[in-house]
């Protein structure tokens, strides 16, 4: 009886760490976040005293957008703050950054593939040009 027990007892205990194991990496968050860097000949410091409005406004125009890694489905969309900069958390994969709409606002910026793994935060900048002369 005593050995049909610990034949028993073992195995699943072994398969009880293993699984809380791998819960315990799989609720460790996982981020993007960087730079939304505007660019134009004309370019503005938004940074100026008073510019906080019109910076939020102008980031607000440029969504940026996570796609899959294949490109070809929307994962989030978010925007940058008054100073650029953006955050989101992630499951651990293969995506890619862009701006939301680029070719119909005829924005030149180039996607950004990225790549995601538990419990870390990856920064991938973002650089636009919005054409403005």
């Amino acid at each position: 009886m005593m050995s049909i027990f610990r034949s028993l007892v073992i195995p699943c205990a072994c398969v009880a760490l293993i699984y809380g194991a791998t819960l315990a990496h799989a609720a460790e968050p996982s981020f993007v976040e960087g730079q939304l860097r505007i660019l134009s000949l004309g370019e503005v410091d938004l940074a100026e005293a008073g510019q906080t409005n019109l910076a939020e406004r102008v980031y607000s125009e440029y969504p940026l957008v996570i796609l899959s890694g294949d490109g070809k489905r929307e994962i989030t969309r978010l925007t940058a703050d008054a100073n650029g900069h953006y955050r989101a958390e992630l499951p651990p994969g293969d995506y890619v950054l862009d701006v939301h709409d680029r070719a119909r606002k005829h924005v030149r910026a180039r996607p950004k593939p990225f790549s995601v793994v538990p419990n870390q935060v990856v920064h991938v900048d973002m650089d636009i040009d919005i054409g403005v002369r």
